[in-house]
């Protein structure tokens, strides 16, 4: 019998940490306990909750990123250019500095384009507002048509009133959803700040939610009213004559590529003189009359989305640049150009939908009357901008 002496245990080679100070997180500020930031500028004496989670949260070599974008294209570019719309900001002529490595950044104060930095959402939308806000609209419009179904509300609709609703009011939803998913989202990827980029896009979740709410709404009616044609829209939207105005302006904002002028024409033109005529001046009108107290909710929902939210951003957004200490005058001439054109465009489509004033057994107010209000409201909401109203509003 052998035995074995149990042999030395050798330490094993492993590399041990070395600090040297240099780490993140390592240095140590008179501020490095703080709860708030102080890389920005606040827009009031104090810094706001929506400032610290959204300013400046997308990395960006104006500011920092020494070596330049992190991503880009194929064609070279990199990140956010400033090229996608032709609208200007403060700096936006001036050179970039060199990046690399080895350049140590040379970083230049203030280059370029601070100007799209400056703009703050009157709204103060981030990630928790989108989904408080978003989930109580829902709770609230489904609570409504759910009390609905329980009293018997839909059995007071008329017959001409419950095709009127199987028609025209479910052929909005294809508006909101191709604005939502192809307008709004397409410019949020091109805007350049995190400022713009969270409002657009919280602009865009407004209108695919409106367009689920009326997608959802058209199930529960066809489940609720015998007889009513859940698939009436789609023929609607596709052929009817009074719709292929909006249904042409629809398609041809969805194709805009410069993504100031897709917020512009849709916020500041489309919605006032189109949307707004036909849920404001025509659905809420209408449908008291005619026995229905459900479908101004699920309208309203979305009216008040744009009216107090949207549009509240967008001007905001637009005065800055008409406001811009050098290229204010520059941003005039192109956005009255774009008044121009998108007028004469979304008059036409409106004044399409004159037959559908005229298909309820209650009428709503003349249609005229109706198309004088949103021309008006649309007057004021430019010449707040410091725009002239276009003369196409008067042909």
């Amino acid at each position: 019998m052998t035995t074995t002496q149990d042999s030395p245990k050798t330490e094993r080679s492993v590399p041990k940490p070395v600090f040297t100070d240099a780490e993140a997180g390592a240095q140590e500020f008179p501020d490095s306990n703080s709860r708030r930031y102080n890389y920005y500028t606040p827009q009031k004496r104090k810094q706001s909750h929506y400032e610290d989670v959204t300013v400046e949260v997308q990395p960006d070599p104006r500011h920092y990123l020494s070596q330049g974008w992190l991503y880009g294209f194929s064609d070279g570019r990199g990140g956010y250019p400033l090229d996608w719309t032709v609208l200007k900001a403060w700096g936006s002529d001036k050179p970039s500095p060199q990046r690399g490595p080895g350049t140590g950044g040379m970083f230049v104060k203030e280059w370029p384009a601070t100007g799209w930095h400056e703009f703050r959402d009157p709204n103060e939308e981030w990630e928790l507002t989108l989904y408080r806000y978003n989930s109580n609209v829902v709770r609230q419009v489904t609570q409504n048509v759910e009390a609905a179904k329980q009293s018997k509300a839909f059995e007071q609709w008329n017959t001409n009133w419950v095709r009127f609703v199987e028609q025209h009011v479910g052929a909005w939803m294809h508006v909101d959803h191709g604005l939502g998913l192809y307008l709004y989202a397409n410019a949020n990827r091109r805007a350049p700040t995190n400022m713009h980029n969270n409002a657009i896009s919280v602009n865009s979740m407004h209108r695919i939610r409106a367009a689920q709410d009326l997608a959802l709404y058209n199930l529960t009616l066809s489940e609720e009213i015998e007889g009513f044609d859940g698939s009436a829209h789609l023929e609607t939207w596709n052929n009817d004559p009074a719709w292929q105005g909006v249904r042409d302006v629809a398609e041809q904002l969805t194709g805009i590529d410069d993504w100031c002028e897709a917020i512009f024409a849709a916020n500041v033109v489309f919605e006032p003189l189109v949307g707004e005529l036909f849920r404001s001046q025509l659905v809420q009108q209408a449908s008291p009359r005619n026995g229905d107290f459900v479908t101004p909710t699920v309208v309203g929902a979305a009216e008040y989305d744009f009216a107090e939210r949207d549009l509240r951003y967008t001007t905001a957004m637009f005065e800055l640049l008409t406001n811009d200490k050098e290229f204010a005058d520059h941003n005039k001439s192109i956005l009255q150009d774009w008044a121009s054109k998108w007028t004469a465009q979304s008059l036409t489509a409106a004044r399409a939908l004159q037959p559908l004033w005229s298909q309820p057994d209650a009428k709503p107010p003349r249609f005229e009357d109706g198309l004088d209000r949103v021309k008006s409201r649309f007057s004021g909401i430019v010449t707040s901008l410091g725009l002239e109203e276009p003369k196409e509003l008067s042909l």
